[in-house]
């Protein structure tokens, strides 16, 4: 069995609305619910032996009823993931048709959403900027880095970055180099990594022998990897992943979240679990291991980067 550790991802948890390939969620998509239910995914996570929980400032109330769960059950062993640079706008209006979060990686934004995440102190154990990418110059922003530093200094919270896109691994090489007053900023790589979307694969090894630890989300493409008529070009990946499900008695989302641990090794893989179910079946990922030959052929399935988050642009928010 790998190191791996499995995280708890919050960004269904604090928002009624996340990009998502179902459009038959029929839940009770009241705050008052969602309050509720986040707790109880939450406690069932701790129990299971879930000790990483991952927010952002844009997952709606994520790191709200974090605080709120954390100041209620006074857990002395857990640690927590934030993020700073999108403001959630959808301000919890079903079937909202703007965008559902804006993204700002400026000096102003870091300051005012760290003013909140500060309040996860002192479990609070990573700070990220949310989804860096180079056309947003935050990589460049001597201000930002330099405050970022400044938190870490004064906190020791690790500071890490989130990725998405078909430029992951050129924004990973980029950080890798930023250093303030010659010291290594970057701590922690939250990159997109799942059986379609292997790019970003050469950029970890490197990161991780460089010290860097690695955080995997989307392990589940969004819900790409369940068997769906929609994609029909996925058909055979699809058949193959179902065989291994039923060799292995788990789901198809164990075997996801199983092929991230035993490919990369990161520090934690992420369970974006939404359903105390769901925790429990993500779960069943730790009580197995894929064989080499399987592992070679779920490698040979990744699909051309730009192909896969063009598909991923198309995604609705439900």
């Amino acid at each position: 069995m790998t190191s791996t550790q499995i995280g708890l991802g919050m960004a269904a948890l604090g928002r009624p609305e996340y990009i998502n390939i179902d459009p038959k969620d029929k839940r009770d998509k009241s705050e008052e619910a969602f309050y509720k239910n986040a707790f109880d995914v939450l406690d069932e996570a701790y129990r299971s032996g879930i000790r990483y929980f991952d927010t952002a400032a844009s997952y709606g109330k994520g790191e709200s009823f974090l605080l709120k769960w954390h100041q209620r059950r006074k857990h002395s062993d857990v640690l927590f993931g934030s993020k700073w640079g999108y403001t959630y706008t959808a301000d919890w209006q079903l079937g909202y048709q703007g965008k559902h979060e804006v993204k700002e990686h400026s000096l102003e934004k870091l300051k005012e959403q760290w003013g909140f995440s500060q309040k996860l102190l002192p479990a609070l154990d990573i700070y990220q900027i949310h989804s860096a990418t180079l056309e947003s110059g935050v990589l460049e922003n001597t201000a930002v880095l330099e405050e970022l530093a400044s938190i870490k200094r004064s906190t020791e919270v690790k500071i890490g970055l989130t990725t998405s896109g078909p430029q992951q691994k050129e924004v990973l090489e980029e950080a890798m180099h930023i250093a303030v007053e010659d010291t290594p900023l970057f701590d922690t790589f939250q990159v997109t990594f799942n059986i379609f979307e292997q790019s970003a694969l050469s950029m970890l090894e490197d990161a991780k022998t460089n010290g860097v630890k690695i955080i995997i989300k989307e392990a589940m493409a969004n819900g790409r990897v369940f068997p769906n008529k929609n994609y029909p070009h996925y058909a055979h990946i699809y058949t193959f992943i179902e065989q291994l499900a039923q060799k292995y008695q788990v789901g198809v989302d164990a075997i996801a979240l199983r092929f991230c641990m035993d490919k990369v090794k990161p520090g934690y893989v992420l369970s974006g679990a939404s359903t105390v179910q769901q925790v429990k079946e993500n779960l069943k990922a730790a009580t197995f291991q894929l064989t080499t030959g399987e592992l070679e052929q779920l490698s040979e399935m990744a699909i051309n980067s730009e192909d896969y988050w063009q598909e991923r642009s198309l995604l609705q928010w439900n």
